[in-house]
C-alpha cells in the first residue's frame, strides 16, 4: 500500500518533461453568416468541379404525352408537403427555362442548375420545358426528358406538373431536399441562447 507522499512522487515523476500549453487569448466565434459564406464558396467549387461531369442519361427515355401530368413523391415525404407542391403553394426560388434549347444544352444546364440550387439551399424550383406538341421525334420531347432526368437525381424529392398560372402542362414544380450543410446552418440560426 502506497502512502500519500509516494503517490505524489510518482505523479511528479510521470509529469517530468511536460510543458504547459501556451495561452491563446483569441476567441473563436462561430457565426452562421460566416458558415454560409464558406459553404457557398465550397458549393461554387463543387459546381465548378462538376461542370464537366453529368450523370444524366440520354437513353431509355419513356415518352409522355403533351397533356400528361407528371409527378413523383419520394417515400417519406409528407402528403401535406406534396399537396402544397402540387398546388403551387411554395415560393418559387428559381426558374429554369429550357424552351428554345437543344436536348444537349438542356441536359447540361438542367444538371448544373439543379446541383447549384441544391448546394445554395434552394428548395422549390420551376422548370419550364414547354408542352412540345409538335416536337420530334415524339411529342413532349423535353417534358419526357425532364421527367427522366428528375427521376435520376438524388437531390429531387418530389415533382409535379405546375398549375395553370405557372405554366400548366408546359412546366414542372421541383422540390429539392435540404443540403446537409443547410441543415447545420438552420440549426445554428434557430439555436436558443
Amino acid at each position: 500500500m502506497q502512502n500519500h507522499d509516494d503517490e505524489i512522487d510518482s505523479f511528479f515523476k510521470e509529469m517530468e518533461g511536460v510543458r504547459p500549453i501556451s495561452a491563446d487569448d483569441r476567441v473563436q466565434l462561430n457565426s452562421p453568416e460566416q458558415q454560409i459564406r464558406e459553404k457557398r464558396a465550397r458549393a461554387r467549387q463543387v459546381t465548378t468541379q462538376s461542370a464537366s461531369y453529368n450523370p444524366l442519361s440520354m437513353e431509355g427515355v419513356k415518352p409522355v404525352a403533351p397533356d400528361d401530368f407528371i409527378s413523383y413523391q419520394q417515400p417519406g415525404i409528407q402528403d401535406g408537403v406534396f399537396k402544397n407542391l402540387r398546388l403551387g403553394k411554395y415560393a418559387i426560388e428559381y426558374r429554369l427555362n429550357l424552351k428554345g434549347l437543344t436536348l444537349k444544352e438542356c441536359r447540361k444546364i438542367f444538371y448544373s442548375t439543379v446541383v447549384r440550387c441544391h448546394n445554395n439551399g434552394t428548395r422549390a424550383m420551376l422548370i419550364q420545358h414547354g408542352k412540345g406538341e409538335n416536337s420530334t421525334p415524339f411529342p413532349a420531347l423535353k417534358k419526357s426528358y425532364v421527367k427522366h432526368w428528375l427521376d435520376e437525381l438524388d437531390e429531387v424529392i418530389a415533382y409535379h406538373t405546375a398549375v395553370r398560372q405557372h405554366g400548366g402542362l408546359a412546366a414542372t414544380y421541383v422540390l429539392l431536399k435540404k443540403h446537409p450543410e443547410q441543415k447545420i446552418i438552420n440549426r445554428e440560426k434557430n439555436k436558443k441562447g
